[in-house]
């Protein structure tokens, strides 16, 4: 084979060759960093949202379990009661059996014009407390079934609730997962580490005094999903602990933070208010200043933003 023939053929070769390899490798290229973040970015805030609709499912679930409670300590009583009921039926049929033959004619038939009324009386009575207890009996019956019913509904609601529960809590974790190995590819590292605060914390009088000094001790904790503290809290979780300092209870959701909250314009702020962000998926405490502060997202920590770190939804004030 000529030189020139050889030397075509190796060119032929190597033109097949980088056709092959030169999409593999651009298909392969790496995200930037820059990328990366617009990605966390972007899945952080979904997540939140799921976050937020999973604490709901968790409020909801507590709800139903107290309702259940409450409920089967009903039926205790219930059931006493109407074990009681039913002997004293038992007995007013027994005692109809033995007076069964005592009647008006009977009655007449005795010469005592005294006896004769004492007679019909009892027979009035007897009928209307036979009513009565009937009555009574058929009514606590009633109820105690009406009442079971509801125990078995509630408990079966309870049941789908934990089950839910336990499946979107897989799924999140994954979705974390996912999440944190394209933070630690971004940043180096998962988890921001924190530093708490050592400035001057504003005073602030009445109830939202402590309120707004929580938050300020909050400061430098992890974001964990679905927390209250101490050791870490997520957006409602945070607000819910802070206000809890001040006697107030709050429900484990931001949207329904807002559902319980006085609704307040931007130019009534006070510190302690709470100021709801991402359609209702997000909340911060704000603390004076034009400042809140609050559990951003995933691999962050509690921190001192502006008031204006993404658009408020809304603004409201704890009752």
């Amino acid at each position: 084979m000529s030189t020139a023939r050889i030397l075509l053929r190796t060119l032929m070769l190597t033109g097949v060759s980088l056709g092959l390899v030169l999409p593999a490798t651009a298909a392969t290229a790496q995200p930037t960093v820059s990328e990366l973040t617009q990605q966390i970015d972007k899945e952080s805030e979904e997540l939140a949202k799921v976050v937020e609709s999973y604490n709901r499912l968790r409020e909801e679930a507590k709800a139903t379990r107290a309702a259940a409670e409450e409920i089967d300590a009903k039926l205790g009583p219930l059931q006493a009661e109407l074990a009681a009921a039913q002997t004293e039926v038992g007995q007013i049929a027994v005692n109809a059996y033995k007076t069964g033959g005592l009647s008006t004619a009977t009655a007449l038939l005795d010469g005592t014009s005294g006896s004769f009324i004492h007679r019909l009386g009892t027979l009035d009575h007897l009928a209307r407390d036979r009513q009565q207890r009937l009555t009574e009996f058929t009514s606590t019956q009633l109820t105690y079934l009406a009442e079971q019913e509801k125990l078995q509904a509630a408990l079966k609601k309870q049941d789908a609730q934990v089950k839910e529960l336990a499946d979107r809590k897989k799924s999140i974790e994954a979705d974390i997962d996912e999440l944190m190995d394209k933070r630690e590819r971004a940043y180096g590292a998962a988890s921001e580490t924190g530093s708490s605060y050592t400035g001057t914390v504003p005073s602030v009088s009445g109830a939202a005094g402590s309120v707004v000094e929580f938050a300020y001790g909050a400061i430098g904790k992890p974001y964990v999903w679905a927390a209250s503290g101490p050791n870490g809290y997520d957006c409602s979780g945070l607000t819910l602990a802070a206000w809890r300092t001040a006697g107030k209870s709050l429900p484990h959701n931001a949207a329904m933070q807002w559902d319980v909250v006085a609704k307040i314009n931007r130019g009534s702020l006070q510190p302690g208010d709470l100021v709801f962000y991402n359609g209702l998926a997000h909340v911060g405490l704000y603390v004076g200043g034009g400042q809140v502060i609050h559990a951003p997202t995933f691999g962050r920590t509690v921190e001192l933003a502006s008031v204006d770190m993404m658009p408020p939804y809304g603004y409201g004030r704890v009752r």
